[in-house]
């Protein structure tokens, strides 16, 4: 990967995040050796445009009362404005959502949790933040939106905690420390609603697959995801 680190460049770099989708299987259709794997990109199921509004309405639409995040939220706008940045309004919806908030929770086969931080600064590229959203019950994998100056807003992961991990935030960190925590982060998904599509599919097709009824007809949406991989197969 390809990391900027400081000058006026930095804010326009295009840094090009190795890219893959850190999941768990999806029984016979994409097995797994261990709890997580990453998968490439490309052997993904591609999505429809309907699946990815940023009004959920595949997951029943983000109306309703607001959420208990939304004074986070409102201050995470406030601090990236300041910044020069913005939450993507799909993000804001899910996150301030009573309805949607808890979403990857409940369908969470690997106990995943839902814990926004504030505006995190990026290791790889002065000028861009990173905001943590989800996190592996054992901090196996954490899943950030990373927001760029030129508004692009996109998903990473990675399996170091960058709250935590402030060497590189404070003061003049050591290069090589900035650099490995920069490394670790990997693209999986180039919006936030492609991100929860998938995820929240992945894992109700996790629990199909691993039920007792494994052999009843699929919903619509995981029989498109299931076809792919048994297509692939064949």
């Amino acid at each position: 990967m390809s990391v900027s680190t400081s000058g006026p460049a930095a804010d326009v770099a295009a840094i090009a995040f190795p890219t893959g989708w850190c999941a768990t299987d999806l029984g016979q259709l994409r097995p797994c050796a261990s709890t997580y794997e990453v998968n490439p990109l490309e052997s993904l199921p591609p999505l429809e445009a309907a699946h990815l509004d940023a009004g959920f309405d595949w997951l029943g639409g983000a109306g309703g009362p607001r959420s208990e995040h939304t004074d986070h939220l409102a201050a995470m706008e406030r601090e990236l404005a300041e910044a020069g940045l913005a939450l993507p309004e799909g993000f804001a919806a899910f996150y301030g959502s009573e309805r949607l908030c808890r979403a990857f929770d409940e369908v969470s086969v690997t106990a995943c949790w839902s814990h926004l931080s504030g505006p995190l600064h990026s290791p790889a590229q002065d000028g861009a933040r990173l905001v943590r959203f989800l996190r592996d019950q054992q901090d196996c994998v954490i899943w950030y939106l990373y927001l760029r100056p030129s508004g692009e807003a996109f998903v990473v992961f990675s399996h170091v905690e960058l709250e935590s991990a402030g060497w590189w935030a404070e003061g003049e960190p050591a290069e090589e420390v900035r650099a490995a925590v920069a490394s670790s982060l990997m693209r999986c998904a180039d919006t936030f609603e492609e991100f929860a599509y998938r995820f929240v599919v992945e894992n109700e097709l996790w629990m199909h697959a691993h039920s007792a009824g494994a052999q009843s007809p699929l919903a619509p949406r995981l029989q498109g995801y299931a076809d792919h991989y048994a297509s692939a197969a064949s």
